[in-house]
């Protein structure tokens, strides 16, 4: 049986993918369980946290969150039996390619499948669903009445953030970099229910008349927002183009209202005194999203499978698409 891994070079230019020969255990742990593989999903490497944990292989796994069907299951397997239909994100540490055959995974990993969703459709919404639920429910405390800012709005992970707070009774502002991403934010309707705009306001910041943190205080009557979650933000005034409509932190700490909440995806985010003190000032919070965190201590194990439970749940009955 052949996965797909990636070769780590010294540097990241230096990465290469290969499919590479593996081989599924014949013997089962206690809790493992053995699924057929019917989707997997493709989401970016991040090679630099592999060395940070200290995880140490020249061929790194490549495709983590899977859907299919129970083959077999351990001795003490309570969750699952033969043919069901599980979704779940393979471990950090796994050294098993999701893009394989099959896969052997520990059953609290694993949460059941509704019927009625198909296979790409599970596989391709579970980490960004996981990482909306992470940023909103977990970091960000999001309550009803919530004015909640999604930068970069039209990204697989923004639109699923737009419709989960909507579904909360939380008033969305979204920026869109295009203005296609505009278009597609201005027509986004719930799929039950009401049909109605998801988003309050679009905020058109590829246009270079549109400005972010003006947009914001006109929309809450110059209160400021609860909740930003970035997509990155710009660090230096010489950015590369890709970079280039990301927002400056300055911004983000000015359109946040007083008791803020500030989730930010930019690992090398660095605060100067003044940034720190206007944060004290409103009494604001800055959080780092990291998913991954949900692996690192088994005294989280129930509340990550509840999450993970609510997300395909919400994927069945057309809450979140």
């Amino acid at each position: 049986m052949k996965g797909l891994y990636c070769k780590v070079g010294e540097t990241a230019a230096e990465a290469k993918f290969v499919i590479q020969e593996t081989n599924v255990p014949s013997a089962l742990g206690s809790n493992q369980v053995k699924v057929q593989v019917k989707a997997c999903a493709l989401s970016p490497l991040d090679i630099k946290l592999h060395e940070d944990l200290k995880f140490q292989r020249d061929l790194v796994p490549v495709g983590r969150e899977i859907v299919g069907i129970v083959l077999q299951v351990g001795p003490k397997v309570t969750f699952f039996q033969p043919d069901d239909e599980v979704v779940g994100i393979l471990p950090l540490d796994t050294a098993m390619s999701g893009l394989c055959d099959a896969v052997v995974i520990n059953e609290h990993h694993l949460v059941q499948k509704p019927e009625k969703l198909r296979w790409v459709e599970v596989a391709g919404a579970i980490r960004d669903g996981l990482r909306v639920y992470t940023a909103l429910h977990t970091l960000a405390r999001m309550a009803s009445g919530h004015t909640l800012l999604v930068l970069d709005g039209a990204s697989p992970f923004g639109v699923l953030a737009i419709q989960l707070a909507h579904y909360h009774g939380v008033k969305v502002l979204a920026s869109a970099l295009s203005s296609e991403d505009q278009k597609f934010l201005e027509q986004l309707q719930p799929s039950v229910g009401v049909r109605e705009s998801l988003v309050a306001r679009v905020i058109g910041v590829w246009d270079a008349k549109v400005d972010l943190v003006d947009s914001c205080l006109e929309e809450t009557g110059g209160l400021g927002v609860d909740i930003v979650i970035d997509s990155g933000v710009r660090l230096h005034e010489e950015e590369p183009e890709a970079r280039r409509l990301l927002p400056y932190k300055h911004d983000i700490i000015t359109l946040l209202g007083v008791g803020g909440h500030w989730v930010t995806t930019e690992q090398n985010l660095q605060l100067d005194p003044p940034d720190s003190r206007s944060l004290f000032l409103k009494a604001a919070s800055l959080s780092f999203l990291n998913e991954e965190v949900w692996g690192a201590s088994s005294a989280r194990q129930g509340r990550y499978l509840h999450i993970m439970k609510d997300i395909v749940e919400k994927l069945s009955t057309g809450t979140l698409r």
